[in-house]
């Protein structure tokens, strides 16, 4: 583990000439990490991180390994080794609420074709299952139901002891690429071009046994679908490898609302024109999601975009806020961003109100002198529509962190430890704010220095 101090970000070097991409000078006064710890324990692509509780977080990637952390202190606290291929998916099953200890669960999938079940405060495997016909791709857990559901070429639901409850019949060759959980027991999985929703059967007195239904398919994307969230209690968001975002109704299904213009702002044209003009199907693909209370913060190509849900519209973007494709984003407080890159950038961005320059008042006397007061009023109608149909906000780059050589995967963020990266040069670093950290710091001293009795010494 190393610890650096970093004075700022990144010098230009005439990429302003090269590229449209905004750069910070080192004098980064808006970005609070100035230090940070480089975590060394993967010997491949770290492509993975998850949150277990306030203080430790799992890494998992390409070789196989899952590692507990500490987030405040660095520390590796577990080793778990039992995968031999690379891990595909992760996640926690927390225990239920009211029961007596905690005794949260890590579960893993790797390319191995195996799922394995760790405790995560031991460290030890609970069990292992090996009866998948394929990769298993994505797991989610429903807590209300403690049941877990594993997403491959079938999708599976389990138990707390990994019994399997039942199972689809095989879906595609292609799998499932995503899952979500929607009211009414339903989920919603991604599958190639296709939505599917599902609903779970649970035992009653007339069944004792599970079931999994398919209840319709949703065909609205015209490419693969490769982001997949739930944005509320009423809204769940798809984006695809052509740049489609699609907000959906969880009750219905219905499309709520609808962008394809992330490349092209015409709105003229038809979504098949708008395909065939894109030369560059990754530029405009939408890798993840992010949201809050008013807007969903979209990953597309290298840019980032903010939709309003209320007003269904673009209102602010930053089409190359990174070198290469935005993989990962995280809204923070205070209205802030975090992106992450393929290009090994992490950049932190503000969303502020755009200022809009107001005309200088004429006062009405003079119209009226003259009877132009009516026609005046008329004329000023497609200037304001104009206006409200600009972005009517900015994504203002407010800090660069500079410390990975190759591809971020992908980030977390503790709001009293700092910020955790992982990346494919097979490093974690956790970046750390430098005033509380040295706050910190003097507090110990002064804590040291009294029980030792040198501070009234001092004095």
């Amino acid at each position: 583990m190393l610890r650096w101090l970093i004075g700022g970000g990144r010098e230009p070097q005439g990429l302003a000439e090269k590229s449209p991409l905004q750069t910070i000078g080192e004098e980064q006064t808006q970005n609070p990490y100035t230090e940070l710890l480089v975590l060394k324990a993967h010997h491949d692509i770290v492509r993975f991180l998850v949150q277990l509780d306030d203080y430790r977080f799992a890494s998992a990637g390409d070789d196989g390994t899952v590692v507990v952390w500490n987030a405040q202190t660095g520390e590796k606290l577990l080793e778990l080794n039992g995968h031999s291929q690379k891990i595909t998916a992760i996640t926690t099953f927390p225990s239920l609420e009211g029961c007596e200890g905690k005794n949260q669960l890590i579960l893993t999938a790797s390319a191995d074709r195996t799922v394995i079940v760790w405790n995560c405060d031991t460290g030890r495997q609970v069990q292992k299952v090996s009866c998948f016909q394929s990769t298993v791709k994505c797991l989610t857990v429903l807590q209300r139901l403690d049941v877990w559901l594993s997403g491959g070429n079938d999708l599976c639901v389990w138990n707390r002891k990994l019994d399997l409850l039942c199972k689809t019949s095989h879906l595609s060759d292609t799998g499932i690429s995503a899952l979500i959980e929607i009211p009414k027991n339903c989920v919603v999985a991604a599958v190639g071009k296709e939505l599917i929703i599902f609903r779970l059967v649970a035992p009653t007195e007339d069944s004792l046994e599970w079931d999994i239904v398919e209840v319709k398919r949703l065909l609205e994307h015209q490419d693969n679908i490769l982001s997949l969230a739930k944005i509320n209690d009423w809204s769940f968001v798809t984006g695809s490898h052509v740049g489609e975002l699609i907000v959906w109704d969880v009750m219905d299904w219905t499309v709520q609302a609808c962008e394809r213009n992330f490349w092209d702002p015409s709105p003229q044209l038809d979504a098949q024109q708008e395909i065939k003009l894109c030369q560059k199907p990754n530029d405009i693909s939408i890798h993840h999601f992010t949201w809050d209370e008013e807007n969903v913060f979209a990953a597309v190509g290298r840019g980032l975009y903010v939709y309003n849900l209320q007003t269904k519209r673009v209102i602010a973007c930053q089409k190359t806020a990174h070198d290469s494709s935005v993989l990962h984003i995280a809204k923070l407080p205070h209205r802030q961003l975090i992106s992450c890159s393929e290009d090994g950038s992490v950049r932190i961005w503000e969303l502020r109100e755009k200022q809009q320059l107001a005309a200088e008042p004429v006062p009405t006397v003079f119209f009226n002198m003259w009877g132009f007061g009516r026609v005046n009023k008329q004329a000023s109608q497609p200037v304001k529509k104009q206006q409200e149909n600009a972005t009517s906000c900015l994504l203002e780059l407010i800090g660069d962190l500079i410390g990975h050589s190759s591809s971020v995967e992908m980030f977390l963020y503790f709001e009293d430890h700092g910020l955790v990266t992982c990346s494919a040069d097979h490093l974690i670093i956790l970046w750390k704010n430098g005033e509380r950290e040295s706050g910190l710091r003097s507090l110990k001293l002064f804590q040291k220095l009294e029980e030792n009795g040198d501070l009234y010494l001092a004095v």
